[in-house]
């Protein structure tokens, strides 16, 4: 038994190269056999030479037609063999034989016809390639495979992936296999039954590979005759002339573009015609002097196209009775009615779920929108509604903390870390200048509305000119670490940045602190107390003038951390604040002065009506913010104090 082994693993060994020679010489007879088709080289009579070499199962066939891709297939015109060749010099070809992958030597290359395919001819090779790319063991050209035929379907892909999907080893690309193999089953299924059956399976499925497949099949063209549609006519719908789908003129022009009618000209061009054809006097046997009525002229007209000097033409009333004469309806392109009725209810499902998936997406624009308001307009709710001062110079502090990011940032390279820096170093900064700014100018106009709006307004103008001082006009970039990066795609309509994700995080974060702060600290009890009653505070022992001192810090540092965030999706300029400063203004009144959860409410407002009007217009966001200033002034005419409204002592002041 053992000798008996042995002589077959020699036996074996021995096969081999042999059959191995045997499939190279098969590649060189099936090249042989296809030679005339190959060099022909047209796209109407290559798909049989196409189909020898990929059903050859030879696996020299798929390097054949990879050179034969690249123009580097070649006949030598003696013998009608194929070589694979290139440029060895001038008029000299380098020589590779086909079976063995030897060297030939080199030839001229008038001695040979490089076979030249074309654009055509170069994609139903593409598509063949795809069936080896397919059973390739690197599994990156699997992949790469499939996308392909995901690009650029043909109806023989749909065998190629039902050959290689039970086999396919890894389960992600076999089930992205099972759903083009679906995808293509719609397209090209032998049986009506199949594609209804692969239509359906994909149910409300919003994926654009899903629409680009069923938008031909409920494709339709406009058809007129005089009988109607014949039966067995796939008929999407009737047209009735004159209505809204199919105009009268339409209809005409319909008509003469399928040869049912002549041609319609205006009377200008009829004048003119009838005027350019004027012989003796006459024109089509009419005297000149008879054509004073549009039924003489119409006449000479007539006559003037049945001896061909003019082309034939309608009059007005001819062209009503031949309009009515025929029929218009619309036929689907495809002529299976179960399978266009099964795509129109499925296109039907997938427009009302992509009506939602749109609602759904706006929706989470406007809540990151809200998010973004909320934070710039936090830190004004405190000193607003605390104090009662309106700053106008809210924005800068905004933009300190911006400018904040992008220094810190500069200094230290590492993204995330200097983010983690960035937020508190933005927030001392601002609380130390919203503190200097009560201190020095505020804390001297307290009752003074008027002044204090001026006195802030022009703050703002010298803080922005002093920043463009020291960093220049030129916006500076804030760039988020790279876990903020890209986005988080449900779908082809649902998708948010994680950035934005990331802003709507930290004004959770800061809600829940200040709410903390207000509610659980001791700070939060003085400053709820002066509030509400700043006399009866400061008989209590708490000293008014420093709670507001702390109370603007407050509101400036978290404008300052607001900076940051809305730094890195915005250019840092020293304009950055100021676009920031009327919504936050706007949020704070409709929300209800000095309350958290009216300044939360109130941002969730502005940032759900600015969407929802930009989504009406998307091209004037200028219109939607008008439109929203006057729905915020219409507001307050119906709910002066906001949405939530102060209670007790505080709703007197």
């Amino acid at each position: 038994m053992r000798h008996l082994r042995r002589f077959l693993a020699v036996l074996t060994l021995a096969v081999l190269p042999l059959a191995a020679l045997a499939q190279d010489e098969g590649i060189e007879a099936v090249l042989e056999a296809q030679g005339d088709l190959i060099e022909e080289s047209s796209r109407r009579t290559i798909e049989p030479a196409i189909s020898a070499l990929t059903e050859s199962g030879i696996p020299l066939a798929r390097e054949v037609l990879r050179r034969w891709q690249e123009r580097e297939l070649y006949r030598r015109m003696s013998d009608g063999v194929f070589f694979f060749a290139e440029e060895a010099g001038d008029d000299t070809l380098a020589l590779t034989a086909i079976a063995t992958g030897e060297n030939a030597g080199e030839a001229p290359e008038d001695d040979f016809t490089e076979i030249r395919p074309n654009a055509g001819i170069r994609a139903m090779i593409q598509s063949a390639l795809a069936g080896f790319r397919l059973q390739d063991e690197d599994i990156t050209l699997r992949r790469r495979a499939v996308e392909a035929i995901a690009r650029s379907p043909e109806p023989e892909h749909l065998a190629m992936l039902r050959n290689v999907m039970p086999t396919e080893p890894d389960p992600v690309l076999q089930a992205r296999m099972e759903r083009l193999e679906r995808l293509l089953t719609v397209q090209f299924a032998a049986t009506d039954a199949e594609r209804v059956e692969a239509i359906e399976s994909f149910g409300a499925d919003t994926a654009r590979e899903v629409r680009a497949a069923l938008t031909p099949i409920v494709a339709a063209r406009r058809m007129a005759s005089v009988e109607g549609p014949a039966e067995g006519d796939n008929v999407a719908r009737t047209l009735t002339p004159g209505s809204t789908d199919l105009s009268a003129e339409e209809a005409y022009a319909l008509l003469v573009s399928r040869g049912l009618a002549p041609e319609r000209i205006d009377r200008a061009a009829r004048r003119d015609a009838l005027v350019a054809n004027i012989v003796d006097g006459r024109v089509g046997g009419v005297p000149v002097a008879a054509l004073d009525t549009q039924n003489a002229r119409d006449d000479a007209y007539a006559a003037l196209a049945a001896e061909g000097v003019v082309p034939a033409t309608a009059l007005e009333l001819e062209i009503e009775e031949i309009v009515d004469a025929h029929v218009f309806y619309e036929l689907y392109t495809d002529p299976a009615a179960e399978v266009t009725a099964a795509a129109r209810d499925a296109i039907d499902r997938i427009a009302f779920s992509l009506e939602a998936q749109q609602y759904i997406d706006l929706g989470l624009d406007a809540l990151s929108l809200a998010s973004i308001y909320f934070l710039a307009a936090i830190g004004l709710a405190i000193t607003f509604g605390v104090m009662g001062v309106i700053n106008m110079a809210h924005g800068e502090f905004i933009m300190l903390g911006a400018f904040t990011g992008w220094l810190v940032q500069t200094i230290v390279p590492n993204y995330t870390i200097s983010l983690i820096v960035a937020l508190p170093l933005a927030f001392a900064v601002a609380f130390g200048a919203g503190v200097a700014l009560e201190r020095l100018v505020i804390r001297h106009l307290y009752h003074r509305p008027l002044e204090t709006l001026l006195a802030t307004f022009g703050i703002s103008i010298a803080l922005q000119q002093l920043v463009k001082n020291v960093f220049g006009t030129q916006a500076k970039p804030l760039t988020p670490p790279d876990w903020l990066a890209g986005s988080l795609v449900v779908n082809d309509i649902i998708g948010i940045s994680y950035l934005r994700i990331g802003i709507f995080g930290m004004a959770l974060v800061f809600l829940g602190l200040l709410l903390f702060v207000l509610n659980r600290t001791r700070l939060g009890l003085e400053v709820r107390a002066v509030t509400q009653n700043p006399r009866m505070a400061a008989s209590m022992g708490i000293n008014p003038g420093r709670i507001n001192m702390l109370t603007f810090g407050l509101g400036s540092g978290i404008a300052g951390i607001a900076g940051v965030a809305i730094g890195m999706f915005a250019q840092v300029t020293s304009e950055i604040g100021q676009n920031y400063i009327v919504q936050s203004f706007m949020t704070v009144v409709i929300g209800g002065v000095g309350n958290i959860w009216g300044t939360l409410a109130g941002a969730s407002l502005i940032g759900v009506l600015q969407k929802g009007i930009e989504d009406f217009n998307p091209s004037n966001t200028l219109a939607a913010q008008t439109y929203m200033i006057l729905f915020v002034i219409l507001f307050i005419q119906f709910r002066p104090k906001g949405i939530v409204a102060p209670k007790g002592r505080a709703a007197g002041n």
